[in-house]
């Protein structure tokens, strides 16, 4: 089912996603709900905040299979790139953003094994950028913080 996208300046993208506390059919059928609505909306990564869930679920695929994550977390990082990146819950914005070229990531899949991923390039990207929509950030708060502009 598609789900509708959030966009910016709804709240919900501003607060703190809850941990999941246990893998349900409710929680597995929100993941795949999630991964066709990102599909739909030619992204490569979503977070459970942009269809307006306050809970620590991602989903992302930069075009090597479909990653689903039960509260993931980053567990290194390494390295630093500069690259354009955009938001399905900011549409038509664009930006420059640093971020780190290598991270570590962990989590559970939706069978609520461990699992853990070495990315780099897109898909660090991509597991960075969802990751801090679950803690209410967003990528334009870099912006800011670097002193950049948006491209249209």
């Amino acid at each position: 089912m598609i789900l509708p996208i959030i966009i910016e300046p709804n709240p919900i993208l501003r607060q703190q996603s809850q941990p999941i506390k246990k893998v349900t059919k409710r929680i597995k059928t929100l993941l795949e709900n999630m991964l066709e609505t990102m599909y739909q909306a030619d992204g490569v990564g979503l977070a459970a905040p942009q269809v307006g869930i306050n809970e620590r679920l991602i989903v992302i695929d930069v075009g090597k299979g479909p990653i689903l994550l039960i509260n993931p977390e980053i567990t290194a990082k390494f390295g630093e790139e500069r690259d354009v990146e955009g938001c399905l819950s900011i549409p038509g914005e664009n930006a420059y953003i640093t971020r780190a070229s290598k991270v570590e990531v962990i989590g559970l899949n939706s069978k609520g094994k461990k699992v853990h991923f070495k990315a780099e390039g897109l898909l660090a990207r991509a597991f960075q950028h969802e990751i801090d929509h679950l803690d209410g950030i967003l990528f334009i708060d870099y912006v800011t913080k670097e002193g950049g502009e948006l491209k249209n």
